[in-house]
């Protein structure tokens, strides 16, 4: 995927996998985040822990504009200030009290999540239907030699059994997520052999980084 000096764009969601109020723990090279979208629609991207105590905020709930912390309840805006504390009503909460966010970037089905600062956008994929995400407990180069295909410069592996097929791979702790997209105008049936050819990529990689280790 693009990046430059300044940093770098991650694909750590599909659209689809994050249905509005509802947050999603995901994660990037700078940390875990807490991957939420608002009632209205809007995606954030914030840090996985509430200054308050500490607790994963992936873990919380969002109401309306707001990701809330499901221990004591504290809630944030996107931009990442607390915007309510519960046992106080009648506080407006110190401007100090915020939690960091990262730039969020949404196209072509895929929620993108930047690393540092990055000068130009997320690739556009719109010629790829996204269909599934897997964890594979495998690197990037385990999985391009099981694809038999090199991350291209918009981040996508080639599948060479299956030219319509890619896979948009970004690195995890100790695994590898992966998304599987398809040309925009396959079946529902090319769509179902994709996922199982992307089932098949997982295997042969997981059984080469084993017989690696």
């Amino acid at each position: 995927m693009p990046s430059d000096t300044a940093g770098s764009w991650m694909p750590v969601a599909l659209s689809a996998d994050l249905p509005p109020a509802t947050v999603i723990p995901a994660w990037t090279s700078a940390g875990s985040i807490a991957l939420w979208r608002s009632q209205s629609g809007r995606v954030s991207a914030s840090s996985d822990r509430c200054p308050h105590r500490g607790m994963r905020l992936s873990h919380g709930f969002v109401r309306g504009e707001a990701l809330s912390c499901i221990y004591h309840g504290w809630s944030y805006s996107p931009a990442g200030g607390c915007v309510r504390i519960p046992a106080h009503p009648d506080l407006v909460p110190p401007e100090t009290i915020r939690v960091a966010v990262q730039r969020v970037e949404e196209s072509d089905g895929i929620v993108w999540v930047s690393v540092g600062e990055p000068v130009i956008p997320p690739p556009r994929l719109d010629r790829f239907a996204p269909i599934r995400s897997l964890t594979l407990d495998a690197d990037i180069a385990a999985i391009e030699a099981a694809a038999e295909g090199k991350v291209d410069t918009d981040g996508l592996i080639h599948v060479a059994e299956c030219p319509w097929v890619r896979l948009l791979p970004a690195a995890q702790i100790a695994c590898t997520l992966i998304h599987v997209l398809v040309e925009q105008d396959r079946s529902v049936a090319d769509r179902i052999t994709a996922s199982r050819i992307a089932e098949a990529v997982r295997r042969r990689a997981e059984k080469r980084q084993k017989d690696a280790a």
